[in-house]
């Protein structure tokens, strides 16, 4: 697909919108001859976006901007999740849409590594008595001590970027990785087995830990649900940095108060803040992050050097860009 009558470099203005991220003055430091302005609230993006010919954003798109914002070239996502972007709507009106897939690859993977490590070695156990100044006694039990990586299995569930990189890191523990992939035929060569997606039942209760990092879609919305989470180990963990959606939350909460599994890490839940009321804050076997797997210090620094290589692209009059999604 072409970009018809992209302005050039003296004509562009930039909206770069995030309720947190600094994402102009990361601009500002590469830059000083593009016209350019932040946005830090939905109403704020709402309001302002007929202004810009680009928008860099995440959680603030919406897509009637597409109607109501008509100088709109290009929307550089912020995020890789692309679930709240009508591709659709993006092609009937010509804007170019690319994601930022990669931009958090180390992030997220290292955060999943922590959260497995975490719950392995009971650090967030360690925290709560620190808390509370008690000194926990050694433990008779074998089962409810802390725990060993090597010779567990991993399943890692959507196997990509962010998959493949967990994967280096899972082996350098001695863990065996086993993957699921839409196309099992292409990628995947992190781990030592890649699976077609349907054969996700049959590999479910081979694994002591089951990594989501799947992108929602309507395949995979609700995809750990009872049944998925019936054919897992009751001695496994589920580590969730894909989206809340992914899971079935009314299933998790049973499987976990029931000990159909042994506990779980998440950094995203179906709703998001998580409810107060949500019986998954009170669980001593769960770790909970605020969906903040991908964020770093660098974190601005990456998604502005994937806008200015997608910039210089359309300048060039390439009709590619990197991470094309329109």
């Amino acid at each position: 697909m072409s970009s018809p009558a992209f302005p050039a470099r003296a004509d562009v203005t930039i909206c770069f919108a995030h309720a947190a991220y600094r994402l102009a003055e990361a601009f500002a430091r590469r830059t000083s001859d593009i016209e350019h302005f932040q946005c830090w609230s939905l109403d704020e993006i709402m309001e302002r976006a007929g202004e810009a010919d680009i928008i860099v954003t995440s959680g603030f798109w919406r897509n009637e901007l597409l109607e109501t914002a008509s100088n709109i070239k290009f929307v550089q996502s912020a995020s890789a999740g692309m679930d709240q972007y009508d591709k659709e709507k993006f092609a009937k009106n010509s804007v170019r849409l690319a994601s930022a897939q990669g931009v958090n690859e180390r992030a997220v993977s290292e955060h999943a590594m922590a959260l497995i490590l975490s719950l392995a070695r009971q650090l967030h156990t360690g925290r709560d008595n620190q808390k509370s100044t008690a000194w926990r006694g050694m433990i008779s039990d074998p089962a409810l001590r802390e725990d060993e990586l090597g010779g567990k299995t991993m399943l890692i569930v959507g196997i990509g970027r962010i998959g493949s990189r967990l994967a280096h890191l899972a082996r350098a523990f001695d863990i065996k990785v086993i993957a699921t992939k839409r196309d099992p035929s292409q990628g995947g060569e992190a781990a030592d087995e890649v699976h077609a997606q349907s054969n996700l039942p049959e590999l479910l209760p081979k694994a002591d830990i089951v990594v989501l990092t799947c992108p929602l879609t309507p395949q995979t919305e609700s995809m750990i649900d009872t049944a998925a989470l019936s054919a897992m180990k009751p001695s496994a963990h589920l580590i969730n940095v894909a989206r809340g959606r992914v899971v079935e939350e009314a299933a998790l909460i049973d499987a976990l108060e029931q000990g159909k599994i042994s506990a779980a890490g998440l950094d995203c839940t179906a709703e998001e803040p998580l409810s107060a009321s949500s019986p998954l804050w009170g669980m001593e076997n769960v770790i909970i992050t605020p969906h903040t797997a991908g964020e770093t210090r660098r974190y601005e620094d990456n998604v502005i050097d994937l806008l200015m290589e997608n910039l210089d692209r359309l300048w060039r009059g390439e009709s590619a860009l990197k991470n094309q999604i329109v």
